[in-house]
């Protein structure tokens, strides 16, 4: 099986997430996409994160009868003290529970990626599977081989799409243009506006019912 590991805070999930995960099931020919909502992001302690079971609630109600998306509790902080949680060790965990034969992907938003010499034991995290890297188009890959750790980057000629590295690779996918941000999402619902056509319906009648942003005072984007 192709397996790709989505990972996020997901606060909330919105149709830009599910755009970029369906151009990459349709790309690779991804058997499955797991979203994999943050427990204790270890990025984003200085702001008060939704309670994980309200982001995976959501993430659950996305991923709902939608072929090849599932929602996932790897990084459920119940299970690790709520200690903060990094990317290499859910694929570490992840890697356990596969077969011989599958193979994974990380998806990852470019933003993201370009910050991933910031993330924890990036070299390791790199070596540990492939990356399938969502930009909008014209972006070039250039710019994600200048960041990559000295040991991984690579001095041959580059590819259009993807990147070699000494165990894996990394495939940019430049075919999402999506200009969603949770953070927009969060405001907008603490306004009492409307959030038709930026989340699924079943994630805005939750987002409603349970009143999770009313107080919303978040201004990053993510």
């Amino acid at each position: 099986m192709k397996i790709a590991l989505f990972g996020g805070t997901f606060d909330p999930i919105h149709s830009g997430h599910l755009s970029a995960a369906m151009a990459a099931q349709s790309a690779f020919a991804l058997d499955e996409i797991s979203f994999v909502p943050t427990g204790v992001p270890p990025h984003k302690r200085a702001r008060t994160v939704t309670a994980f079971a309200d982001r995976y609630a959501m993430v659950a109600l996305a991923c709902n009868d939608v072929p090849h998306l599932a929602p996932s509790r790897l990084e459920d902080p119940e299970h690790h003290g709520g200690e903060p949680n990094y990317s290499i060790d859910t694929i570490r965990r992840f890697h356990q529970q596969m077969a011989d034969d599958d193979h994974l992907y990380f998806l990852i938003g470019v933003d993201a990626f370009l910050d991933i010499p910031t993330w924890h034991d990036p070299v390791a995290l790199l070596d540990s599977c492939d990356f399938i890297v969502v930009s909008r188009p014209g972006f070039e890959i250039g710019k994600i081989n200048s960041i990559l750790p000295a040991v991984l980057r690579s001095e041959q000629p580059l590819q259009e799409n993807r990147i070699d590295l000494r165990r894996t690779s990394v495939h940019l996918l430049t075919t999402v243009e999506a200009d969603i941000s949770s953070s927009n999402i969060r405001q907008r619902s603490a306004h009492g506006e409307s959030l038709t056509g930026l989340v699924p319906q079943p994630v805005a009648d939750y987002i409603k019912k349970r009143n999770i942003y009313a107080q919303d005072t978040y201004a990053e984007k993510n």
